[in-house]
């Protein structure tokens, strides 16, 4: 039963992000892979949201969530396009505070565009990015970094 209710909320969660075509760790963050961050410097908002507890513990749960669906459906490494977008996202929402990146991906290939707020959020990027079963590549190239200003 515990398995059931996981893979129909999970489904519910897949159908949801089926319509979006990338993933993104904020509102302000690009739309497409291509897209510029407006205001990259302002990015409180943000890392007061990812700083939340309960916002974490979501994050992790959805990942947790596509993983035993997958478990349960087949193979860990088949993953489809859209559920490595999202737990990507969700690994660098819950773990890179006030980033605005948007994730695409597409048969194991990843790329990853927008802002961080340092070098040292930005060099966890790939590392956070491959521990996502199904990843196998990750392009960085359109990340930058931008200090943010004082409030």
């Amino acid at each position: 039963m515990k398995k059931l209710t996981t893979l129909i909320i999970s489904s519910l969660v897949l159908f949801g992000a089926a319509g979006c075509d990338v993933a993104r760790t904020s509102a302000d963050a690009p739309t497409s892979i291509d897209g510029e961050v407006q205001n990259p410097q302002n990015v409180e908002e943000t890392r007061k949201d990812a700083d939340k507890n309960v916002r974490q513990a979501q994050l992790n749960s959805d990942i947790r969530a596509r993983e035993e669906r997958n478990d349960w459906i087949g193979d860990q490494q088949d993953r489809a396009d859209s559920d490595l977008e999202s737990e990507v996202r969700a690994k660098l929402e819950a773990n890179i505070q006030g980033s605005k990146l948007t994730v695409q991906a597409e048969d194991g290939a990843v790329i990853i565009a927008g802002t961080v707020p340092d070098q040292r959020q930005y060099e966890n990027i790939e590392p956070l990015a491959q521990e996502i079963l199904g990843v196998e590549s990750v392009d960085i190239t359109n990340v930058r970094v931008v200090e943010p200003t004082e409030s």
